[in-house]
This record gives C-alpha cells, structure tokens and sequence, in this order.
C-alpha cells in the first residue's frame, strides 16, 4: 500500500472518523469507570474506587496495574494509624487521555444527531 494510504479505508487520506481517537486502554468499561471515578479528584482511597465501580480488590489491581504501567494512575501506599492504605489518583496523561476518549465518544454520539 503507498504511502498516505489508510489501511482500514483503502483510500488516501487522514482517518477522520472520531473512533479513531478513542483510548484503546479506556474502551474497556471497567478501566473506563476507574478514571472516570478519579476524574475529579485529586486522589481517592482503593476501596473507595472499589465500591464506586462495583467491582473485587482483585478486579482492581488487575485494571490499576494496567493503568498505572500505561502512565495514567499513580499509586501511593502509606499508612493511616496501623492500618495500610492505597491512594490512586490521575496522572496529567491519564487526564489527557481520558479528556480525548470523552471529546471522542460525543463526536460519535453527535455523529447521529
């Protein structure tokens, strides 16, 4: 294929269609629920985030894990009188990405419209 060509589309040109810009780590739902909870916080407990999304401490870890490796939560693990607590927050390219995956799915959305 040469070169400007879109493999998708089979023609030339740029990919215009806004699903191009949806975050492939975000379009997961439960990834999508953990950074939509942290969004607008500037850090929350674990099991705060767990409960909110409705979801297993093992779910959790799985999902924050593969978050955390992509640059997009941070994980701070202190202590709180003598029991251990984790703290996840939004890293700026967890929010970026998440503020694109947005603006992405209400392109689509308004595509319909």
């Amino acid at each position: 294929m040469s070169q400007g060509q879109d493999s998708e589309r089979g023609h030339a040109g740029s990919l215009s269609h806004p699903r191009h810009d949806l975050d492939d780590l975000l379009t997961h739902a439960v990834r999508f629920s953990i950074v939509a909870a942290l969004a607008g916080l500037a850090n929350a407990e674990f099991a705060a985030v767990r409960d909110g999304v409705e979801i297993s401490d093992a779910m959790l870890s799985k999902q924050v894990a593969l978050l955390e490796k992509a640059g997009y939560v941070h994980v701070e693990k202190g202590r709180v009188g003598r029991r251990s607590r984790t703290w996840l927050s939004l890293s700026d390219e967890g929010k970026a990405a998440y503020a694109k995956h947005i603006a992405a799915l209400r392109a689509i959305a308004d595509l319909t419209g």
